[in-house]
């Protein structure tokens, strides 16, 4: 049977478009159910003898969610114990409109057989399909879809009822008006919290009840604590006006009455825009996209460096003393600032931007209480009240939260209880809530995605060595760390007959293994990057892959994508060619190895000839990209040697670099760039490549001023002016000044992106001093490589090409994805390093360490530990008790404390020890031992873990 669908569609030229679309009925769609006999049988999906006990509804039932049950309680859905469930094919698809993750959990939950979750395409059935009427909103058509087709589950299974022994189908709503016409119409139906606390033996489910509007105001105070939200209409007129301003939310880490919105503009015209107070913040959560109206010039403040955090015990809405004092010391301390930033207020939330968040439980003072306040462990998250009747068996574990809403009377957001990982401070638990906080993607990968990976054993086939060129015979080998099994580039030199060098760098055909758009590509692209914690690694592709197949390992046979040069002796490049090949490693070593056979003169064999023209070609390399207005940069990477058994970290210290680091880095950038440039030439719309943003001169203020302290001039009008003045940096008696100066000159840096060609024109590479970069030689760990991989590929007629790598806008979607998945990798590395930084104090105890004054704030210094590359906080003012006398002057800047000045770079000595009074967040705590300040003792209560640079974003 045929429908006709017909609606208008605005053109952008201001026109109509009439649009009529096809829709198809039918009238042999299954129901879904076993004890159906009218319907054509599949395989059943919907069952009778696993019904569930519930004192409402007391018989077997099937039960039909609305839209905004499944969009609220996604939690209360996982359970293992609901079960048989008919999800429309109206909710399925508003819920694909309205939420990206909430539908793919729901997608996950239908692919569980256990489950019993059986989609009904209600809109293609006959006796289901029905018509918006004129003046019917989309949302009453929707509930009036679902109470038809409900009807219908109810008339068609009455005829099975002897079968079923009383089946029924219970609508759950939590609509009141839908519910009404629903009992109106002869329909079973309840509110799902009522369905829900009906269920017996399954009290815990309560505790993970979404709150509904209806149950929100219950736990508030009746005092309007925060300004009304916009409507979202006057919100729109307001940022086209230029009234506000739309941009994401940042929450402050360090003061919980201070953030910013970061509004985004052309090129460089993004801005940022200080928030300061409750009010107006108004109940705006870390990230979410929010409406701010600018305040008056004269109300325009500057951040304050007060660190203040939310840590009393939980009050009550209406006792804002405590915040009423903090404000006005924020703005007291603000306005003695000169530099003042465009100040505003939130006036309206665009889009929520929530998740579960990870925490701990602060139980209730209240004898008896079910409501109690959780804590998130990201400090920019507001603390969360939930109301639980498993409080004395969640403390001191670790949970997740989710937030149901904020009304304006509530101090804290309301939400509830989605499940426990496991006790705090446990090594498994800790490292969950590490990924989870980070986004990481870390759940086994599913059927469907090994189900691409190749048939064991694997061999390569007479096919495969007919498509490609055969290097099985050349030297080639590998430098990595120690215990590196992920093995992504390979390199050979040897000398041509004409006096010329030939270099290689093999890189793993990955792509080969990984075919466009099936459910392991899409399984990479999600994931984005591989991620290093320490001792565990978190796959991008399944470890047959990573480990074994692709990786480059000696003495076997293995497919890689070369990238090779003739050059001279003076690293010019005559010729360069790309192909598909097959190698045989002849080693695998680490970069200590490597540098022992470089430097040991009686080794004269293959490998060692080809490593010492590789590293003697990668000093001239170094050289003129040095000269070019290359940087070199520092920071402090930490290795921690772990027990084997125990699998705690026993020893702690910084990464030495040797000339092996550097010969590899060398060959890895030059290959990048030569693979840059021949796919920018090939497809200029559609390239992925990689840029890294000048900063800005504001950023460099902090490394003028610790220049200038010591006397040292610094020039940032260009890479080129940077580098140059950097290498020249000296002060006589102080060797790790140079160290010093370029680890502050890491921290001045723009994050370097992945971009689609076609839809950027700046496409230099800041650090590298590069016109034009990419990522090829990392395709194990990096999906942005295997792109460029099938980019090349079709470049040299090596593979076809498919739709998606030729759309921009697809490429660039990607590059979003992919830099956001970076970024939080890179976060969640810093977090573990962070977690095992605790742990090695933990067993070590109190130790004494010479470190160095990396900023001066307001009430402390930040130093840094060069030993164990570790940065801490030492406070000057306690919250008890009178704190010495301080003096800042942001000028130098320097602060005064009693009658001691300090400047950054300062060598100071400092005690370290780990503070586990809090369990949530322990610390690693410095106090200061010398200069001796008197009255001076006060342990930092934070340090946060060195900021790792890539290496050299190779």
């Amino acid at each position: 049977m045929l429908k006709s669908k017909t609606f208008v569609k605005k053109t952008r030229a201001g026109g109509v478009m009439k649009i009529v679309r096809e829709h198809y009925l039918r009238d042999d769609i299954w129901c879904g159910s076993e004890i159906c006999a009218e319907c054509k049988q599949e395989s059943a999906v919907l069952q009778t003898d696993a019904s569930i006990e519930s004192n409402l509804c007391s018989y077997p039932h099937y039960v039909i969610p609305d839209t905004n049950v499944v969009l609220h309680q996604i939690d209360v859905l996982e359970d293992p114990v609901i079960r048989n469930v008919i999800i429309l094919q109206t909710v399925l698809q508003e819920v694909r409109h309205r939420s990206a993750p909430v539908y793919k959990r729901l997608k996950d939950i239908i692919h569980e057989k256990e489950k019993h979750f059986y989609t009904f395409t209600n809109e293609h059935h006959r006796e289901t399909f029905i018509e918006r009427e004129p003046g019917e909103s989309a949302n009453d058509s929707n509930d009036r879809a679902i109470r038809v087709a409900a009807k219908w589950y109810s008339q068609h299974l009455k005829k099975a009822e002897s079968e079923a022994d009383g089946l029924k189908v219970v609508l759950l709503t939590n609509d009141q008006g839908n519910k009404q016409k629903a009992e109106e119409s002869g329909l079973l139906v309840y509110r799902f919290e009522e369905y829900i606390k009906s269920l017996l033996g399954n009290p815990e489910l309560v505790d993970r009840l979404a709150l509904s509007n209806d149950d929100k105001h219950d736990i508030t105070s009746s005092k309007v604590l925060f300004p009304e939200h916009l409507p979202l209409s006057r919100i729109q007129a307001g940022i086209k006006s230029g009234t506000f301003l739309q941009g994401t939310f940042r929450a402050s880490r360090d003061n919980y009455l201070e953030a910013t919105v970061f509004v985004q503009g052309e090129g460089e015209d993004s801005t940022e825009v200080l928030i300061q107070g409750l009010q107006n913040l108004n109940r705006a959560v870390y990230q979410d996209l929010v409406a701010v109206q600018l305040l008056p010039r004269s109300q325009w403040v500057a951040p304050s460096s007060i660190v203040l955090q939310d840590e009393g015990a939980a009050k009550d809405d209406n006792e804002e003393d405590k915040e009423e004092d903090e404000e006005k010391s924020l703005r007291i301390s603000a306005a003695a600032e000169a530099a003042r930033k465009p100040t505003g207020q939130i006036v309206g939330i665009i889009k929520r931007n929530w998740r579960p968040f990870c925490g701990m439980l602060n139980l209730s003072q209240i004898k008896e209480s079910t409501r109690h306040l959780f804590t998130p462990a990201d400090r920019r998250i507001p603390r969360i009240r939930i109301e639980t009747r498993q409080a004395s068996t969640l403390a001191g574990q670790r949970i997740m939260v989710a937030i149901d809403g904020w009304p304006k009377h509530s101090r804290y957001p309301n939400g509830h209880f989605v499940r426990s990982l496991g006790n705090a401070g446990d090594k498994e638990t800790e490292q969950e809530v590490l990924l989870l906080e980070h986004d990481v993607p870390h759940q086994a990968f599913s059927q469907a995605v090994l189900s691409f990976l190749p048939k064991m054993p694997w061999a390569i086939t007479p096919e495969d060595m007919g498509r490609r060129e055969d290097l099985r015979l050349l030297t080639v080998c590998s430098v990595d760390p120690p215990g590196c099994t992920d093995i992504d580039d390979a390199l050979h030199c040897r000398e041509l007959d004409n006096g010329n060098l030939e270099v290689g760098v093999h890189i793993a055909d990955v792509s080969h293994f990984i075919r466009p758009g099936n459910a392991m590509d899409k399984e990479a692209a999600s994931r984005g990057t591989t991620v290093y914690l320490c001792g565990k690694r978190i796959d991008m592709v399944p470890e047959l892959l990573s480990s074994n197949l692709c990786s480059l390992r000696s003495n076997v046979e293995r497919l890689a994508f070369s990238c090779i040069w003739e050059m001279n002796h003076k690293a010019e490049i005559i010729k360069t060619r790309f192909t598909k090949s097959v190698i045989k490693s002849k080693a695998s070593l680490t970069y200590a190895e490597a540098q022992m056979m470089i430097d040991d003169s009686t080794k004269n064999d293959d490998i060692t000839k080809s490593l010492r023209g590789l590293n003697k070609l990668a000093k001239v390399l170094k050289r003129k990209r040095i000269e070019k207005g290359a940087l070199t940069l520092s920071s402090l990477e930490v290795r921690f040697h772990i027990d084997s058994e125990t699998h705690d970290p026993i020893d702690l210290q910084t990464k030495e670099l040797m000339e092996t680091n550097s010969m590899v880095e060398e060959f890895m950038l030059l290959a990048n760039i030569s693979v840059a440039r021949k796919i920018y030439d090939e497809f200029p719309d559609c390239a992925m490549l990689r840029k890294h943003p000048a900063p800005p001169p504001s950023n460099y203020d902090i490394l003028l001023k610790a220049a200038k302290s010591k006397d040292v001039e610094i020039h940032t009008d260009s890479a080129k002016a940077l580098a140059d003045s950097l290498d020249v940096a000296r002060v006589d008696g102080f060797p790790y000044f140079n160290t010093l100066l370029r680890i502050l000159a890491t921290r001045c840096m723009m994050q370097a992106v992945y971009f689609c060609s076609g839809m950027d024109s700046d496409f230099h590479h800041y650090g590298l001093a590069s016109a034009i970069y990419t990522h090829f030689t990392s395709p194990i760990r990096r999906y942005a490589d295997i792109i460029v991989h099938r980019l090349l590929a079709v470049a040299i007629a090596a593979d076809s090409t498919y739709p998606d790598l030729m759309d921009k806008q697809k490429q660039s979607a990607l590059s979003i994805n992919l830099n956001y998945r970076h970024k939080m990798s890179q976060y969640a590395q810093r977090a573990s390093v962070a977690f095992h930084t605790q742990l090695f104090f933990k067993s070590r105890g109190i130790l004494n360490e010479e470190g160095f004054v990396l900023f001066v704030r307001k009430n402390a210094i930040i130093v840094l530990i060069p030993k164990f590359g570790l940065e801490g906080t030492v406070f000057f003012d306690a919250k008890d008790k009178a704190g010495p006398n301080l003096h800042f002057d942001e000028e130098g800047p320097t602060l005064k404390v009693e009658q001691h000045t300090f400047h950054i770079f300062d060598r100071v000595k400092v005690t370290i020890s780990l503070d586990a009074s809090n369990i949530q967040h322990q610390k690693i705590r410095m106090s200061l031992i010398e200069p001796v300040i008197s009255g001076v003792s006060v342990p930092a209560p934070d340090v946060e873990p060195p900021a790792k640079k890539p290496k050299l974003d190779r």
